[in-house]
């Protein structure tokens, strides 16, 4: 191991380790994270009202950079491209603020897509240090990139490889504000005694903690160079402790960030327009990123067999090792305009890239 590496080790360390040594000890009742389905209970996204930190007397266009993580695999890979594919068509369309993108690869070295996709080459977390929780590689990623990267941008859009985006997207921060997507699974009342090891009684009450993720959301660049330390070593914190990694499982990272963003005094609007997850959201509407995070099944006559595999199915996960070939199979009719969609914006894609896979 090198000696970057190295110190880069010892930090982290002692980073959690100072974490761990202030966390408060709360009632150790067993929790459970419910998966999330087509249930969704109802979920206030009025905006959250706090005084800006700082006021900008700037006038220039607002612009963000957009930033992906991913890893080099071959499932990343085909859906940064996608991505990137559609950043590039709606770039400078009417009313948007996207400015540069950046894909952080956090594989630690530079792969075949460099010249195709602006890319930014992070290591990875010391081996083991994830613990099998690839996630966690993210937040390191970000605090690699922040430090080193010039970035020309005020603002960040953090944004994952499975979104596609479907129209031009301004800037929906404000200054001292964030711009974040409500998530109805982030419940950070009903896991109150879990977070309160990381956001103590003192730092003020359980509700300041937003139901967001790092993504997507829309945060001040200097803003973001405060929360990314802390989101990485509360991420290191909670993936230790086995209360908090059972209660939170697979979406632990995201309420880490929730968690380093009230840390900071940066709350967030909430903008549940920001994005939709097909099969569930059915109409595109004003939304701004389709997310297809769950799979899509239906049988021939357009009904969801969600749970079991459609006689149609899209779902990224059946390209984890191949990339989707060009020109998918379109889903039969009575399919919701958002599957349609999505699968027609991939078909594009694929087939208009240069040197697609297949």
């Amino acid at each position: 191991m090198g000696c970057g590496n190295l110190f880069f080790t010892i930090l982290i360390t002692f980073s959690v380790a100072l974490i761990t040594y202030n966390i408060i000890i709360s009632a150790n009742a067993p929790l459970k994270q419910d998966f999330p389905g087509p249930s969704r209970p109802s979920i206030s996204v009025d905006p959250l009202i706090k005084m800006p930190l700082h006021r900008s007397s700037s006038q220039k266009k607002r612009l963000f950079h957009t930033a992906v993580t991913a890893s080099d695999s071959v499932y990343n890979t085909w859906q940064c491209r996608v991505m990137y594919f559609w950043y590039n068509k709606f770039k400078d369309g009417p009313q948007s603020g996207m400015g540069g993108f950046t894909r952080i690869l956090h594989s630690g070295k530079p792969d075949q897509f460099m010249d195709e996709i602006p890319t930014f080459v992070a290591q990875p977390l010391p081996a083991g240090m994830d613990q099998g929780y690839i996630v966690l590689n993210r937040p390191w990623a970000f605090v690699q990139w922040l430090e080193k990267a010039d970035i020309k941008e005020d603002y960040i859009l953090m944004a994952e490889p499975d979104h596609i985006i479907v129209k031009p997207i301004p800037n929906l921060a404000t200054d001292g504000l964030g711009a974040a997507f409500p998530f109805f699974y982030i419940e950070p009342k009903k896991y109150e005694t879990v977070l309160r090891k990381y956001f103590p009684v003192e730092k003020g009450p359980i509700t300041d903690i937003d139901p967001i993720g790092n993504s997507p959301v829309i945060v001040g660049k200097e803003y973001l160079k405060k929360i990314a330390p802390t989101w990485m070593n509360v991420s290191l914190a909670m993936k230790k402790d086995p209360e908090t990694d059972k209660a939170f499982g697979w979406v632990l990272e995201m309420y880490a960030y929730a968690v380093a963003s009230a840390l900071h005094g940066v709350r967030n609007i909430l903008h549940k327009e920001f994005m939709i997850q097909p099969p569930w959201d059915k109409e595109i509407g004003k939304t701004y990123i389709i997310h297809y995070t769950y799979g899509c099944d239906y049988n021939m006559k357009g009904e969801l067999t969600y749970g079991k595999i459609g006689e149609w199915r899209f779902d990224k996960r059946s390209y984890d090792k191949v990339a989707p070939p060009k020109n998918l199979t379109l889903p039969p009719p009575g399919v919701p305009e958002s599957v349609v969609t999505l699968v027609k914006m991939v078909n594009e894609a694929t087939s208009s890239i240069p040197n697609w896979w297949s």
